[in-house]
């Protein structure tokens, strides 16, 4: 029983596992060169080769997918999670799992609901980072000097432009020629704008003061390039004014929520960018015929009211009369005032040099001299009494010191008792037995030690009580 187990079967041949996964590859690639899958996106991974791999998912089973790096640059529907698409491309097996995969060549949107779901959740996006916010948009100017057109030049949109502004104010206009449809057209379109936007002021190419984005009509797809992202961003990111002019009126476009501002038909942007030149030239011959007969008016006014000023005010006479009358008086005062100031300076010098004269100094001196002994006598006189006067009192105030002062207490006999501390003992019981103590007579100090066996004195007897005499008429039992 064993042997027949161990046996090889003779008429099947064998197959090393290269050899079996290599087979099934040719017989798969033979069997699906072409294939069109619908499903889910799932599982989305960009690897850093730039590759792309996620699974289509239905129902009821699961199929691997690969974009190659080369394959997406030219898609025109990015792969995102939840999408229903339909990918184009060949089954193969990858050996090292054991799994078939599909290599996907191109994704199709499944439907435009699909295409519809997928432009809300990419506007909510992009609305949330603040990309349509009304806050960032900017004012159009007024009449701007170089307009930038990004559009195909093959199309009736920039015959339309040019036609429009030719009509209402002609303005030097900037092409910059761009796909409006297929695979190239957004990156084209945003490559445009942001090209524009580095144009620098002053340089050989004129920087644009507006931009105008259009395209005529078409379906839904066709217009898909600018609801591309990277379009979006793009104008977000332009610093000059951008006017949209995507489809008819009833298209909406993302890129019509970023612009500054949206124009229903390329028509009608051109119409936004500049205004009529012959209503302005009227509106400036108004103003112009305004502005001369308010100036005729005003010049009348001022002419009659100064009339009116020149009849009321007086004559020149009449205003420097006074003025010329005061100027006069004034010259006559100041030559009088000259003349006795130098006079009143003549007598004062006089004076003075009187003064200064040897023989009045002389006497002067003498008498200022003879004031100065006299003064000085009397100073001495002053201070040699009022020093006499002090010792007197100090004298008093000596002997009134010696007579308060407790060593005259001394002299007659009493002493001064000091403990250790130098505190003054009045008390006999202020002194305790053994402490030594300083004891000051009239002539001297000295040191002794307390004795505490010495009894206090006696304290002093009060009187007796003298016995009243009996009162009159009663005699005495002793």
């Amino acid at each position: 029983m064993s042997e027949a187990v161990t046996k090889p079967i003779a008429n099947l041949p064998e197959y090393s596992v290269s050899e079996i996964s290599s087979a099934l590859r040719r017989t798969v690639e033979d069997a699906f060169p072409l294939v069109r899958v619908r499903g889910e996106i799932s599982g989305l991974k960009i690897a850093a080769s730039g590759h792309i791999y996620f699974d289509l998912k239905d129902d009821k089973a699961v199929l691997n997918a690969i974009i190659w790096k080369m394959t997406a640059r030219l898609l025109k529907v990015r792969p995102e999670t939840g999408l229903e698409v339909v990918c184009t491309g060949r089954i193969t097996t990858y050996p090292g799992t054991s799994r078939y995969q599909l290599i996907v060549d191109q994704i199709e949107l499944a439907g435009l609901g699909a295409l519809m779901a997928m432009l809300e959740e990419r506007k909510k996006k992009l609305a949330a980072e603040g990309l349509f916010a009304a806050a960032q948009k900017r004012k159009l100017p007024f009449l701007p000097e170089v307009i930038g057109v990004v559009t195909s030049p093959t199309g009736a949109v920039l015959r339309d432009i040019m036609h429009r502004l030719n009509a209402r104010f002609p303005r030097r206009v900037l092409l910059w020629s761009v796909a409006v449809q297929g695979e190239r057209a957004a990156a084209e379109v945003a490559a445009a704008i942001r090209g524009f936007n580095a144009i620098a002021s002053g340089g050989r190419v004129p920087r644009p003061d507006l931009l105008i984005v259009a395209r005529g009509g078409g379906s839904f797809e066709d217009l898909m390039a600018f609801n591309e992202e990277i379009v979006v961003r793009a104008v977000y990111e332009c610093t000059i004014p951008l006017i949209s002019a995507v489809g008819h009126e009833t298209d909406t476009t993302l890129i019509d929520l970023a612009a500054d501002m949206r124009a229903p038909t390329p028509t009608a942007a051109a119409e936004l960018a500049v205004p009529v030149r012959t209503e302005l030239l009227a509106q400036s011959l108004d103003f112009e015929r305004r502005l001369l007969r308010r100036f005729s008016k005003g010049m009348d006014d001022r002419r009659r009211h100064l009339g009116q000023l020149a009849r009321v005010l007086p004559r020149p006479e009449q205003l420097f009369a006074q003025p010329r009358q005061r100027f006069d008086v004034a010259g006559d005062n100041l030559a009088k005032a000259l003349r006795r100031n130098l006079q009143e300076h003549r007598r004062a010098m006089v004076e003075t040099a009187t003064l200064l004269r040897p023989n009045r100094i002389s006497r002067q001196l003498a008498l200022d001299r003879e004031r100065t002994g006299t003064l000085a006598r009397r100073l001495a006189r002053a201070a040699r009494l009022r020093l006499v006067d002090a010792d007197r009192r100090l004298d008093a105030m000596d002997r009134l010191l010696e007579t308060v002062s407790y060593r005259a207490v001394l002299e007659r006999g009493f002493a001064l008792v000091r403990g250790e501390d130098g505190t003054i003992r009045r008390r006999a019981t202020q002194v305790g037995k053994g402490e030594q103590i300083g004891i000051t007579f009239a002539d001297g100090e000295r040191k002794a030690i307390a004795d505490a066996s010495i009894p206090p004195p006696p304290a002093p007897r009060k009187p007796r009580a003298r016995i009243k005499p009996p009162p009159d008429g009663q005699g005495s039992l002793f």
